[in-house]
């Protein structure tokens, strides 16, 4: 029987840092700009799924919230994640802005947040610096919150832990 609830499967978090990302939000008039915001959804997904200390939900899991006005802690549990990842893209002429915002579902805390203007001229390449930064700047704050570093990182010399947060900063 269908209660008209849509997402009720609570999930537990795996083993290591994990995230979804939600459908990026049109909030440009032109509903042509939805398939850009999709196409950034998507490669954002791809860049991380590409990490392999990252645990990153499928494209079709998170697009089951497109259009839906969420509660992160409640998609988090849903989807068993400990991160959640939202933005929106905006046009005026030629020009576009992309916003992306990193919730830490376990605090409903802010963890990363940042503007991206560009042309869409050049649309792909763009989109793809856009990837490059988001992807970038996610793993990195999601290493430097986590409550202890992947394995494979671990080094008895805490200095080298500090180097290599500082260095991926830097990027």
């Amino acid at each position: 029987e269908d209660d008209g609830e849509q997402h009720t499967t609570e999930l537990s978090l795996p083993a290591k840092p994990s995230i979804a990302v939600l459908p990026f939000v049109n909030l440009s008039p032109s509903p042509e700009q939805d398939c850009f915001a999709d196409g950034m959804t998507e490669d954002i997904i791809t860049g991380l799924s590409r990490s392999p200390w990252l645990f990153v939900i499928s494209r079709s899991s998170s697009f089951t919230y497109r259009g839906v006005a969420v509660d992160v802690r409640k998609v988090c549990r849903e989807l068993g994640v400990r991160y959640i990842l939202e933005g929106s893209v905006r046009r005026a002429g030629t020009g576009v802005r992309v916003t992306a915002q990193l919730t830490d579902g376990s605090e409903t805390a802010h963890v990363f947040a940042e503007t991206y203007d560009g042309d869409l001229g050049e649309i792909f390449s763009f989109q793809d610096e856009i990837t490059r930064k988001v992807v970038a700047s996610i793993s990195t704050q999601i290493l430097a919150t986590m409550d202890s570093p992947p394995h494979r990182l671990q080094r008895p010399d805490v200095r080298t832990w500090e180097l290599v947060m500082h260095g991926q900063k830097l990027l």
